[in-house]
């Protein structure tokens, strides 16, 4: 583990600072839930909770669901990463990081929808380069107990593909199913 040269005392109920750095690093914010756990050497790790994470293996059948009903590229994420991918490759998406547009998309807790291969197409991690653009794609967040969770997205790389009502309506569907998984 990387050394980064930060001391913090615990104050006298327990407390301890984690430095504004690394909280911009991992992008915690106030309010947001870590998971406290030890390893075999005593110590002690903090990791950023992603509810939906704990439905990793349900959301990546889910995504191959999507990906072979609907013939598009389908993504599943919690609020920082692509935790699922199918139809598409998945050493491009499969645990990056999201985008700040679909960051911003997803705490405005908007649904998104580009019909063609426009300046509006929305790159899903930091790493879309910006001459990669999908023709078409949907872009729906997972809401449960009136927080955002995740998304459900279907991208499309092929020009003559439109996104229409119907794939509007499957992704607003795996997106609520799974918000409600969320909420039992």
């Amino acid at each position: 583990m990387k050394a980064t040269g930060v001391v913090r005392r615990i104050d006298d109920l327990g407390r301890v600072v984690i430095p504004k750095e690394i909280r911009k690093t991992l992008r915690i914010k106030e309010g947001d839930p870590l998971e406290i756990f030890t390893d075999k050497e005593g110590e002690v790790i903090l990791k950023k909770y992603s509810p939906i994470g704990e439905l990793s293996e349900f959301a990546t059948e889910y995504a191959e669901t999507l990906a072979k009903t609907t013939g598009h590229i389908a993504c599943i994420t919690d609020k920082d990463t692509v935790i699922a991918v199918s139809g598409g490759p998945k050493k491009e998406f499969l645990e990056q990081s999201i985008s700040n547009e679909l960051e911003k998309i997803l705490e405005d807790k908007e649904n998104y929808t580009s019909k063609e291969n426009n300046d509006l197409a929305v790159p899903i991690t930091k790493n879309d380069n910006k001459e990669r653009r999908f023709n078409s794609q949907v872009v729906y967040p997972i809401i449960s107990d009136g927080d955002v969770i995740g998304s459900v997205i279907l991208l499309s790389k092929d020009t003559g593909t439109k996104m229409s009502e119907v794939e509007q309506k499957v992704v607003q569907s795996a997106a609520t199913f799974l918000g409600k998984q969320m909420e039992i």
